[in-house]
């Protein structure tokens, strides 16, 4: 029995893969303006983006969603 591939766009993504593709095709400056946090805005870094974002449910799941969209074409 073999189970249909997964159709979530978040299925087999790290969080950091996720962040660093949106870094690569939007930039800080545009997440900094998406998601208005000082990880984005001031100094960004995916090691200071990872832990805040690790540790602030409502930001990740902006996040994610951002990046559910940029796959889907949205």
């Amino acid at each position: 029995m073999s189970s249909a591939p997964s159709h979530d766009p978040l299925h087999g993504v790290t969080l950091e893969q996720l962040l660093t593709a949106l870094v690569d095709e939007f930039g800080w400056e545009e997440l900094g303006r998406r998601v208005p946090v000082r990880c984005f805005q001031f100094d960004p870094s995916i090691k200071s983006s990872l832990t805040f974002l690790r540790k602030t449910p409502w930001a990740r799941a902006k996040v994610e969603e951002i990046f559910v969209r940029w796959k889907r074409g949205e």
